[in-house]
Order: structure tokens, then C-alpha cells, then sequence
């Protein structure tokens, strides 16, 4: 339950939109010389450190927000120096050939194959500013021009709302009865659900709020998906909507993540998918 701007700025992006954003560290780190010959930045025990491993690497870094500088440099390089030292070693004792070591070898590749493959899919399906903006006036239809401070109580069952409301006419604390809720990010405050907009609550719950005048609560139990509520209405103001500028990103990731989760659906529908139980799989 979020206001109307906690709502556009706490978008959640699915883990397929992260991992497309995320950096690519997972590559290998293995003694083995690089397939394509290219120049070193050193060699430890005649295996030979890329310069496109260590210019990728730094890369990755500026990227995070360090500078570039010949100290970085100099402590990059000792890295992948002590990196290869240390993989050496475990090649020597074969743990190259351990089945968790090969496991964790291909969940990397298979995840920096769908990160990159991702990447692409962005890039090649941009986002239009008007896109965007329509999507950005379409929410903000949907929100209305008006947020609720609401507080209110849950219980599981419509005898148990009823009696909290015979409390509340004796003259009872809403703050204090809502210790008995069931919601227990509110209950701790008193049932105070803070400032939202009606479209963020369940219909039936926005249908009661918003017929409350401020200070009154609803005489008559509230049913949802959820349980039965008392609803308290403290106020209501005028919705202000961020601007479109303040909220671009965030509406640009969603639809990203939107244009992801279709486009995998997409793939999914095409896919020949045979599943199997894991005691057959296990016996391959």
C-alpha cells in the first residue's frame, strides 16, 4: 500500500531486468591461456594474462565509479597476478575435474550467455520518450487526483471486526485496538497505513476509505481477499505526481522489464519443454 510516487519510484524489476544490468564478473578465471593469442600484461609460469582481460576488467571498474589511475592499474594487474597463481594451483590438484567445480563452470556461462543476450534485446527495442510519457500519464489516470491517510485494523474473522467496532463507539483508541490486527507492518503503528492513493488498495477497501469523511471510520466491517477491516480515515489532500524527469528511469525499467517478461514468453511458448521428475533425472 504506497503513495502514488512511492509507487512510479519503487518499481520492481524483476531478476531478469537485474541480471541484464548487472556486471559481468563471472568470467573465467581459470590458469587456461586464452584460445585467441593476444598481448600480456604478464605471464606466471608461461601462462599468459590478457590485455583484453585486464582491459575488460578495468572497464568494469570505471564503470562502478573508480578512477582510472596508474595506482589502479598496478593493483588490478597484482590481482590478476595472484589470481593465476592461485588457479594454477587448483588446476594442479585437479580440481578443474570436480563435478561442482564443472557445474558452477557452466551455471557461469550459461548466465553470462543470457545477460548478454538480454543486453542485446535492450538495445536493439529502445524505449521512445513518448513512449514513456504516455505510460507515465496512464498511471497517473489511474491514481486519480486525490491520496488518503488511512489507518486500519485486520481481522480474520467479520464477528471479531464487529466487536472492535462496538469498542471503538465506546469511546476505545483506534491505536490501541489495532494491536489486535493481523497487518503487521501497521499494527506497530497504530494501523497507520501513511499516505496512498486509492488505486494502491484492494477495491474493496478504497470504496469504504474514500466515502469516510476525515476522523470517521467505517461502522460496518470491510471484507477483501485479505480478512475483514475497520478502516480510519485521518485525511485526504490533492495528489501531487512527480514530475515526468524525477520518474523517467524508473517507468523506462518497467517497461523494459515488461517488454523481457513478454519477449520470454515469447520463447517459452516456442520451446519444446519435456520435464522430467528428479528421481528420473537423476538416474541419467
Amino acid at each position: 500500500m504506497f503513495s502514488y510516487k512511492s509507487r512510479i519510484l519503487a518499481v520492481s524489476i524483476g531478476s531478469m531486468l537485474t541480471l541484464a544490468s548487472c556486471n559481468a564478473q563471472d568470467g573465467d578465471k581459470s590458469a587456461t591461456p586464452p584460445a585467441v593469442s593476444s598481448a600480456a600484461i604478464a605471464t606466471v609460469n608461461g601462462v599468459p594474462i590478457s590485455q583484453a582481460r585486464f582491459n575488460f576488467l578495468l572497464q568494469l571498474s570505471q564503470q562502478q565509479g573508480q578512477p582510472d589511475s596508474p595506482e589502479a592499474r598496478k593493483n588490478l594487474r597484482e590481482k590478476l597476478i595472484t589470481e593465476e597463481i592461485v588457479a594454477q594451483e587448483a588446476l594442479k590438484k585437479g580440481m578443474d575435474k570436480s563435478a561442482d567445480v564443472l557445474t558452477q563452470i557452466d551455471l557461469a556461462r550459461q548466465t553470462i550467455l543470457i545477460r548478454t543476450y538480454l543486453q542485446d534485446f535492450i538495445k536493439n527495442n529502445p524505449l521512445s520518450d513518448d513512449a514513456l510519457k504516455a505510460e507515465y500519464e496512464k498511471i497517473k489516470s489511474q491514481m486519480g487526483d486525490k491520496e488518503y491517510h488511512a489507518r486500519h485494523i485486520l481481522v480474520e474473522k467479520e464477528a471479531e471486526a464487529k466487536d472492535i467496532i462496538a469498542k471503538l463507539k465506546k469511546g476505545e483508541k483506534f491505536e490501541k485496538l489495532a494491536e489486535k490486527s493481523k497487518d503487521p507492518g501497521s499494527k506497530v503503528k497504530g494501523g497507520d497505513l501513511g499516505w496512498a492513493a486509492p488505486a494502491n488498495f484492494v477495491p474493496e477497501f478504497s470504496a469504504a476509505m474514500t466515502k469516510l469523511k476525515k476522523g470517521q471510520y467505517t461502522t460496518e466491517p470491510v471484507k477483501s481477499q485479505f480478512g475483514w477491516h475497520i478502516i480510519k480515515l485521518e485525511d485526504s489532500r490533492m495528489l501531487q505526481a512527480p514530475p515526468f524527469d524525477e520518474v523517467k528511469q524508473n517507468l523506462r525499467q518497467r517497461a523494459q522489464q515488461q517488454q523481457i517478461d513478454k519477449m520470454i514468453s515469447d520463447l517459452r511458448a516456442k520451446a519444446k519443454v519435456e520435464e522430467k521428475t528428479e528421481a528420473a533425472a537423476d538416474k541419467k
